[in-house]
């Protein structure tokens, strides 16, 4: 593909989707609102050390405008398959702009966190169509029992269940290493590594924020599984 051919389209916002920088700004952005979405996600989540009252009454408040909530609901989506997207086509971009691979494969200047980025990525994204259907649909609740509107009892009794714990946990720790690598390369993106030493902060920092997250995410089902939270 010549590098006319990728603009051909006389619309702005198609060239720059067709272009390789704007398909990862558009990963960057995207990642930066699901970032948003897994922070507050944590923190609502860890009220059920707070009790069922608590939990309860914010599962509550989010649905004060249910067109609001599907509003939010639509963006999250919309970023998730734009992320996807953009990430698949990027590397099949890559993979054609080398078609003959290295005879001899070597992890140079690259963490794991990258090397597993584009298949720790579907796992995540399985992983959370089942938790939306196990805990906020109700649909699939394995072993378990489900009551609509009770959030606490729900993941008390979802997480009781070890096998969905430890699919829970495992998923999460996929997450942390797609974060890890996610922010750093968002970091990488909008210009804020200049040096060798900010890289290595910034690299430092992505770690600490993931490994931050992947701890409260899991604290949950490990609290429920050895007994302090019933």
């Amino acid at each position: 593909m010549s590098a006319t051919s990728v603009n051909q389209y006389p619309y702005p916002a198609v060239n720059f989707w067709q272009s390789t920088n704007g398909k990862k700004i558009v990963m960057a952005v995207t990642g930066a609102i699901m970032f948003l979405f897994i922070i507050g996600h944590l923190l609502g989540n860890l009220l059920v050390f707070a009790g069922p009252a608590k939990i309860n009454a914010y599962a509550q408040f989010l649905h004060f405008d249910d067109g609001l909530l599907w509003i939010i609901r639509s963006v999250l989506i919309l970023a998730v398959v734009l992320h996807i997207t953009a990430t698949v086509q990027l590397a099949l971009r890559n993979k054609r702009a080398r078609p003959i691979g290295y005879s001899r494969k070597e992890a140079i200047n690259s963490s794991y966190a990258s090397r597993t980025m584009y298949w720790s990525g579907p796992i995540v994204l399985v992983f959370i169509i089942f938790h939306l259907l196990q805990f906020t649909a109700g649909a699939i609740h394995p072993e378990a029992s489900f009551i609509p509107g009770n959030v606490y009892h729900n993941l008390v009794s979802g997480f009781q269940v070890w096998w969905v714990s430890v699919w829970y946990i495992f998923a999460i720790v996929l997450l942390g290493l797609h974060l890890r690598h996610g922010l750093w390369s968002m970091l990488q993106s909008v210009g804020l590594s200049h040096s060798l030493r900010r890289e290595r902060v910034l690299k430092r920092a992505a770690l600490l924020i993931a490994i931050v997250i992947v701890l409260g995410y899991i604290s949950i089902p490990i609290s429920i599984m050895l007994g302090f939270v019933k």
